[in-house]
């Protein structure tokens, strides 16, 4: 089936938008304890396509679902959770209308290059596609920090994931090759781009994970029940100086709480290091992170451990870690610059051998294939 915008509707579409996926440098788990974080914008994108229609019915085709040929429909105003891709489309309706903008129906066309399930974002770049979408289509008057913090909404409040803001203000204003700084208590950002002499790879493990099921709401119920315990509103109100009484906690408490201190910390020392072009304190911080949401957050699987081993045992690489929030996904590596492309293939190879998996390789990417 041709699945064109002009095939499956009839007529070309008036909008075409598009938002990355994203991959964090470091910074796991602090979001939504109000802590700091560095993600970067990736090559691989979420792609809309919209026309307006002249009645309140929305349209909806993905590329990516597995069912082609497939148009979903519903009306506006009468969004409900179908636990399916059209969540997203329909919590983007919802919390711009309750937000007081006006929609009326229209046709969308959706197909990304962010691999579902990859730690990489692929929701929040969903999510600010269409909001970008919906802004262009309907000349709603939106800057990009808000399409972010209404992406967000639409994670937590619609289809139930309980992210924080970093996916979604990484996917609406990062960019490829700088890193954003981001403090997500206090909504203030920079713009920190990646030193020369470094490579970033990010390999897809081939488990994947899914937010909305229940580790990850665990994780973010023992911050808040570890935070109401210290006497504080977040985890991001706490030092170092106060890791001895956290870790009195009852066990896995003291332990989330040290992860979640000492990653903020790792995050503005690899800020530091950024500026500095420290190369082999990155390597140091990366590992750091790694082994903190291996052994105290508890996120790491198997698979991920692997892959960086691989790293640490590849002398071109400096540092590896998981990428995400965990229990799969991807791992984020930074090597010597120029070796990069051959680095991931290799680790890759070895990973697929020991594995059983079907890594794939998203930075740096594979350069095109000449046309015929």
């Amino acid at each position: 089936m041709n699945s064109s915008f002009q095939a499956l509707y009839g007529h070309p579409p008036e909008a075409v938008v598009h938002a990355p996926g994203r991959v964090n440098l470091i910074g796991e788990h602090t979001d939504y304890n109000g802590g700091f974080v560095l993600p970067m914008a990736i090559p691989q994108q979420t792609h809309v396509e919209l026309r307006r229609r002249q009645d309140s019915r929305v349209r909806a085709y993905s590329l990516n679902t597995g069912q082609a040929g497939e148009i979903a429909e519903y009306e506006l105003g009468k969004e409900e959770r179908r636990k399916g891709w059209i969540d997203y489309l329909q919590g983007v309706t919802s919390v711009l209308r309750r937000a007081g903008h006006t929609l009326s129906g229209f046709e969308v066309r959706i197909s990304s290059e962010v691999p579902l399930g990859s730690g990489l974002s692929s929701s929040a770049s969903l999510d600010v596609a269409l909001l970008k979408g919906l802004r262009q289509l309907f000349s709603l008057k939106l800057d990009d920090v808000q399409i972010a913090l209404l992406g967000q909404q639409v994670e937590v409040d619609f289809v139930g994931a309980p992210v924080g803001v970093m996916d979604p203000m990484a996917t609406s204003i990062a960019t490829v090759g700088v890193a954003l700084f981001l403090d997500t208590r206090e909504m203030r950002y920079e713009r920190v781009p990646l030193p020369p002499g470094v490579d970033p790879i990010v390999i897809n493990s081939g488990v994947a994970h899914n937010h909305s099921a229940g580790d990850y709401r665990v994780r973010r119920a023992e911050c808040e029940r570890a935070a109401e315990l210290l006497g504080v509103k977040m985890l991001r109100d706490l030092t170092e100086a106060d890791l001895p009484r956290a870790e009195k906690l009852p066990d896995p408490l003291g332990r989330r709480v040290r992860h979640v201190v000492t990653e903020n910390a790792r995050v503005l020392a690899t800020v530091e290091a950024l500026r500095k072009a420290d190369l082999p304190k990155l390597g140091e911080l990366f590992y750091a992170s790694h082994d903190s949401q291996r052994l105290d957050y508890e996120v790491s699987v198997p698979e991920i451990d692997l892959l960086v081993d691989l790293g640490r045992a590849d002398p071109d690489v400096y540092g590896a870690r998981l990428t995400g929030g965990g229990f799969g996904g991807s791992v984020v590596m930074l090597a010597r610059e120029g070796t990069g492309s051959a680095v991931a293939a290799r680790i890759a190879g070895r990973y697929a051998d020991q594995s059983g998996q079907r890594p794939a390789i998203l930075v740096p990417q594979a350069p095109a294939s000449p046309q015929a």
